[in-house]
């Protein structure tokens, strides 16, 4: 988060910038949504959901810097039941913060009928520390999503005991992660068939630490811009396949590069079949560690072009994802930055090297006032194109003080792809996108089983977002399913291409993605109108590496693919 500054743009510049690049829609995008739709997205209020559990960031007089980060959220099907439920991340005790009284995570089962329930003392799942992030995987591979909680501190590791429980396995496992744990993914990164965890580290903070450097014109005291505390090594840890993790930073090449690392998404920019690391890091330049086989892996953000701004500058990254948006057969970068610092979709050049298409492709001129922390690339009306729906919010609690145009509550924003370039249609989408929030965490999910995907939105001191998609019912999907058996059970890396008579569609299951969060493992394949999909094609992750086409296949409900089965059920 780079030092705040005064705006650079005159407010006739600004306007003009935003008509040419945000206002600016085509008639598909209003209409078709249909009908019978007015908005594709609608807010769940709590008193429908059951969802009445709140976030506390503790702020303090003092600012310590981790109280304005928070929360993540996730959706994951703990118990099995083919529906998504809801995990909520808290603060909690630490070094800087004692709460009057205990505060607590919260699981929330979903009923099936659009409301949840929560089951989190229960479930043994409350936390316990200054909560940050969730990821969540099957590490051990028995058919159940264990949970990661990330934390100032110390890190949780929860084990799902199959009967609504779950267990602390932490020191066990070898994964506590002690100091500034943000964002954290699940993947395969030797190909092992095991998913092993990767933990990105912030900054090198304590209370003891902690500056009064945020002292502005106005002579209050801020959050301090992160240049303040020095850069610390992210977390690799590989899974033994006992029950236990090996902490491999040193030797995998990963601690070798010092960050402040926010966002993290694995994903295969190369196509040789080993998942690589998409770092964002918050005044130093991002990190792209290149998986080299052998457990090592290689830093090459800077030769990439997606370390720094165009003008060489490090910037203050913070949610990111991976998707192959223009079906070119490589994986493209996205980064959201703070206010005055474009956010940057990087196209992948097919040779290690990326360009950034922000500008162009009409996503630059929509946020360069905003700050962007929980974001997802993702079909929102099954059109089978990949849209993005981002949250944003500044990260000092103080900023309408001093500021004309950047404000701490931000609008979500929805850009919908056309298959050349993004339109800004969050005008459009529903009173969501008017209402500023504090937002940090994002998961996407379909919860209600429609075959629409919601999103659940994690706001810094306040209650959660849930948010039902109503447009993408409107069009055909299927939604698959896959369960790796000599692959990681998650699947995570495999690759799914599908036809339905002229439609032509791949997508990357990639690790992660967005900020602090965690997502719906299912995959939905829009067709729009088409009433058929023709065939699927997986290919699933080494150790296999196997495709397998299917045929004959249903459409508006959810498959379960097994590897090695050549089915769907």
């Amino acid at each position: 988060m780079n030092r705040i500054r005064r705006a650079r743009l005159t407010r006739r510049e600004f306007l003009s910038q935003s008509i040419s690049g945000a206002l600016i829609f085509s008639q598909r995008s209003l209409f078709a949504l249909g009908e019978a739709t007015q908005f594709p997205f609608e807010v769940v209020p709590p008193e429908k959901s059951g969802i009445r559990w709140v976030h506390t960031a503790a702020h303090s007089p003092e600012k310590y810097l981790p109280e304005s980060s928070g929360p993540g959220v996730a959706f994951l099907d703990y118990d099995n039941d083919g529906w998504m439920d809801i995990y909520l991340v808290n603060s909690g005790k630490c070094d800087f913060f004692t709460p009057q009284t205990p505060l607590r995570n919260a699981l929330y089962r979903n009923n099936r009928d659009g409301t949840f329930t929560d089951v989190t003392e229960k479930a043994g799942v409350i936390g316990g520390g200054y909560g940050q992030g969730v990821a969540v995987g099957d590490y051990d591979g028995d058919g159940l999503p264990d949970i990661y909680v990330t934390q100032y501190g110390r890190s949780i590791l929860y084990h799902n005991n199959g009967d609504g429980t779950f267990t602390d396995v932490t020191e066990k496992a070898g994964v506590a992660a002690p100091g500034w744990a943000s964002s954290a993914v699940w993947f395969d990164y030797d190909n092992d068939g095991r998913l092993d965890l990767f933990v990105a580290r912030f900054a090198d903070f304590t209370k003891e630490l902690n500056k009064p450097c945020g002292i502005h014109d106005d002579g209050l005291r801020h959050y301090c811009i992160p240049k303040a505390y020095g850069p610390m090594p992210s977390w690799l840890f590989h899974n033994n396949g006992d029950g236990t993790f090996t902490d491999v930073s040193k030797e995998s090449g990963i601690a070798s590069h010092l960050g402040k690392a926010w966002g993290v998404v694995a994903t295969d920019i190369n196509n040789d079949g080993l998942m690589d690391l998409f770092v964002s890091n918050d005044t130093v330049p991002n990190f792209l560690f290149a998986n080299r086989g052998n457990g090592k892996f290689e830093e090459i953000g800077e030769i990439a072009g997606v370390a720094y701004s165009a003008d060489g500058v490090a910037r203050s990254g913070m949610g990111v994802d991976s998707a192959d948006i223009d079906q070119d057969g490589f994986m493209d970068l996205y980064v959201a930055n703070i206010n005055y610092q474009d956010y940057s979709l990087y196209r992948n050049n097919h040779d290690e090297t990326f360009d950034d298409a922000a500008g162009p492709e009409g996503i630059a001129p929509s946020t360069y006032l905003m700050s962007g922390w929980g974001l997802k690339f993702f079909d929102f009306d099954n059109d089978g194109n990949l849209d993005l729906f981002q949250v944003d919010g500044h990260p000092d609690d103080l900023i309408d003080q001093m500021h004309l145009q950047v404000t701490y509550a931000e609008r979500p924003m929805l850009f919908q792809w056309n298959g050349k370039d993004f339109t800004n249609i969050s005008k459009q989408s529903g009173p969501v996108f008017s209402e500023p929030l504090a937002a940090r965490g994002l998961a996407i999910g379909d919860f209600n089983n429609d075959g629409a995907t919601d999103v659940l939105i994690g706001v810094n001191d306040g209650a959660p977002v849930l948010l039902r998609n109503r447009a993408g019912a409107q069009n055909h999907w299927l939604g698959i399913k896959l369960v790796g058996t000599k692959s990681n059970r998650d699947a995570i890396g495999a690759r799914i291409t599908y036809q339905a008579q002229d439609l032509k569609r791949s997508r990357m299951k990639v690790g992660g993605g967005s900020y602090l969060s965690s997502h719906d493992p299912r995959i939905v394949l829009g067709i729009g109108k088409r009433e058929k999909v023709d065939w699927v094609e997986i290919k699933w992750p080494r150790p296999s590496g196997k495709t397998e086409r299917l045929t004959d296949l249903p459409i508006d409900r959810y498959i379960t693919v097994v590897e090695g089965q050549g089915k769907w059920t």
